[in-house]
């Protein structure tokens, strides 16, 4: 087991710095999850995950709560997640995952983004072909034989197997898998930390350090949209 994600984390996960955002992305998830498999986590895997992401941005649970409750009002938005792609600048790719209740407005808003930011919206499959969707789960090292869960795990769609700079354990499975993954760590007894859906970059491009501020400052005005989730790209 290596450190197979740290040299792609950046190219991999969207930078939320802000707390404000990060319970904005988890309240609109909740209201998703809770429209589509109901309140109950025992019985909406859905849900179950995103109160676990909750919980690992340190989310209230007063709030989580409160997401929940909200969702079942006859007054909610009814968000559904839209996919966007294009081009950042210097040939970069970006797919921009969004939650939103008004599509004219979300792609109106991610044009203009791209367009100051330099890059240029595309269609739908313009480099969605460039990225693997996966499933990503972060555990806890402790207690954990990972020799043992690895070959258990290969039976539930496990892809790979590494750890983070902090030393958690990241597992990778298809999307197909994600939900027999999330199953099996259950069965065992196993809580992730978080876990996720990405798209991760099947091959990844090298630009320079400038060029790479030209990319990231695209991708800073793209994660500050209300209507954006997760912003993914594949330099290297």
């Amino acid at each position: 087991m290596g450190r197979i994600f740290e040299v792609r984390k950046s190219a991999m996960f969207a930078r939320y710095d802000r707390m404000a955002k990060q319970f904005s992305r988890i309240g609109k998830e909740i209201a998703i999850a809770v429209k589509k498999g109901g309140p109950d986590a025992n019985n909406n895997p859905m849900l179950r995950r995103v109160m676990q992401n909750a919980k690992s941005v340190n989310m209230p649970k007063d709030r989580v709560e409160a997401a929940i409750k909200n969702a079942l009002g006859k007054d909610t938005s009814n968000y559904e997640e839209v996919l966007y792609e294009g081009y950042a600048p210097h040939g970069i790719a970006l797919l921009v995952v969004t939650a939103t209740d008004n599509t004219t407005r979300t792609v109106a808003n991610v044009r203009s983004h791209f367009n100051k930011g330099g890059g240029a919206l595309g269609n739908s499959g313009s480099v969605g072909f460039l990225f693997k969707h996966c499933g990503v789960f972060k555990l806890k090292p402790e207690g954990v034989n990972m020799d043992d869960m690895e070959l258990e795990l290969i039976d539930f769609g496990l892809e790979e197997v590494g750890e983070d700079s902090e030393g958690n354990i990241i597992i990778r499975c298809g999307f197909t898998d994600f939900g027999n993954m999330q199953k099996a760590l259950e069965e065992k007894g196993i809580t992730p930390i978080s876990s996720e859906l990405e798209w991760i970059p099947l091959n990844t491009v090298e630009i320079s350090e400038a060029q790479c501020e030209d990319v990231f400052k695209l991708i800073e005005r793209l994660e500050q949209d209300d209507d954006v989730q997760h912003v993914f790209h594949n330099m290297a």
